[in-house]
């Protein structure tokens, strides 16, 4: 009795695409999410792909225009073979050894945590098939990146490994679908590699951290001189007003700090510049780990400020603010009194309510210009305007508005509750500060040695001058 033989592989390609001409293909091991989507990806872009699968007739549905066969029989065809498949089942790969001897294999893979093997995927790989070379990339894209292709905050595709031809094989693959290619060097760094899809906003920790602490600590001050004292001073129980009117101090207190702290480390920095007269000294670590996390200090620093805004906006909904609003009026229509207009106070809260208006505007602008999609549209000069000049303005504005809702009661005895200061004088403090120092860059003899340094002067040191006085 015959048997029915089953072909080795499985065409998914239309009809009409028999006649194209033949090009080299390029192999995927897996038919996952990843595998699925790259293979999509890949045709595209005008490739030919094959899948390797362990059932290839009974794999799934794959993209139309793809061949789907053996491991052994995907290896032999292709030259660039994506392994799309996890580090546990790579125990096959080193039955293909002869099929894969000299072929590029581009490993994918990633782990669930960081140290969970000794070596790398990538590397383990190489050991079980060394006749190949392989090389790391593509792991810190998503299937849905390559489903959608690639957008302005993932453009980039890190690769390394230790056969310069192979590793610029796959960089002309990822440049012609779209990507930009990093070459981090050998395979030794393929364990880095695998570490960067593990990372939790590395670098929102210390402004998640600042704004956490920051937060904390102005809820608890304003809590103990707001609530705490009121009802042992004066038996009252304004506990209710923590809802809104306590997260309502400290949201731009935090956002006031957050924003001034923006702008500090370039003013510690231009001071050792000058210091030191000259650029080519590094920063300190500490200085250089805040300089590269001033972008996420802004954007945490307009979410508060974006808060204080929403919870502005509800005052006049609070059943408290309606009652005391209707409880005064009824108090001076029975005694007969009216209010004059203070032309003072008017111009206070005017002025006040239009420093918060500006401040916050140009707030969203700073926002909105640090999107990526947003900043690459700008030149240097133009993102560099908005983020310094109009920055600057912006502390000064949201300063201003600060100062204007203090007025004058740093003069009232009865501010100092308990001889603490209120949470508003607390927050003028860094900003004044980075407003001051700056005001001193823009003096011409300062600025002019400034732009000087900068722009690579550097200031003859007295001791090397002796040193090589002595030499000669």
């Amino acid at each position: 009795m015959s048997q029915e033989v089953k072909p080795e592989a499985v065409s998914l390609c239309p009809l009409d695409m028999a006649a194209a001409p033949e090009q080299t293909p390029l192999c995927i091991f897996g038919t996952g999410d990843l595998g699925i989507s790259l293979g999509q990806r890949l045709l595209q872009s005008g490739y030919r792909v094959l899948y390797g699968s362990r059932r290839p007739h009974s794999c799934g549905p794959l993209p139309p225009g793809t061949q789907v066969m053996s491991h052994r029989a995907a290896a032999q065809s292709a030259n660039l073979v994506f392994v799309c498949i996890h580090r546990e089942n790579y125990g096959f790969l080193e039955t293909l050894e002869p099929q894969l001897k000299g072929k590029v294999l581009v490993d994918v893979s990633n782990n669930l945590k960081k140290n969970l093997h000794p070596e790398a995927n990538a590397e383990y790989l190489q050991r079980l098939v060394p006749g190949a070379h392989v090389v790391k990339a593509f792991n810190t894209l998503s299937a849905w990146t390559l489903q959608n292709g690639p957008s302005d905050a993932n453009r980039q595709v890190y690769l390394c490994g230790n056969n310069a031809e192979a590793k610029q094989m796959v960089a002309e693959t990822a440049t012609k679908l779209g990507f930009t290619v990093l070459d981090r060097g050998s395979l030794s760094a393929a364990k880095e590699l695998e570490d960067f899809p593990l990372q939790l906003f590395p670098e929102w920790r210390l402004p998640l951290r600042l704004a956490l602490g920051l937060t904390a600590f102005f809820f608890f001050y304003l809590l103990i001189r707001d609530v705490i004292y009121a009802y042992v001073e004066q038996k009252k129980d304004i506990s209710f007003r923590i809802m809104v009117s306590l997260a309502n101090k400290v949201f731009p207190i935090v956002s006031l700090i957050m924003l001034s702290l923006c702008y500090l480390p370039g003013i510690i920095a231009a001071f050792l510049q000058l210091y030191r007269g000259t650029k080519y000294k590094r920063f300190p670590d500490w200085l250089d780990r805040w300089m590269l996390c001033r972008k996420q200090l802004g954007l945490v620093a307009l979410a508060f400020a974006s808060l204080h805004v929403l919870y502005t906006l509800i005052i006049p909904l609070r059943y408290y603010v309606r009652y005391k609003i209707a409880a005064s009026t009824i108090s001076k229509i029975k005694e007969n009194q009216t209010s004059e207009l203070d032309t003072t106070m008017a111009w206070r809260t005017d002025s006040y309510y239009s420093m918060g208006i500006l401040g916050f505007g140009l707030y969203l602008l700073l926002g909105i210009t640090s999107l990526p999609s947003v900043s690459n549209a700008l030149s240097w000069r133009e993102f560099s305007f908005i983020q310094s000049k109009l920055g600057y303005l912006t502390l000064l504005f949201c300063t201003l508005h600060t100062y204007l809702y203090g007025w004058n009661r740093f003069l009232n005895p009865s501010t100092y509750k308990w001889n603490t200061p209120p949470g508003y004088m607390l927050c003028l403090i860094v900003p004044t500060v980075v407003l001051v120092l700056r005001l001193l860059f823009l003096l011409p003899c300062v600025d002019r040695t400034l732009t000087r340094i900068r722009q690579g002067w550097e200031r003859t040191d007295p001791e090397d001058c002796s040193k090589k006085s002595l030499l000669t």
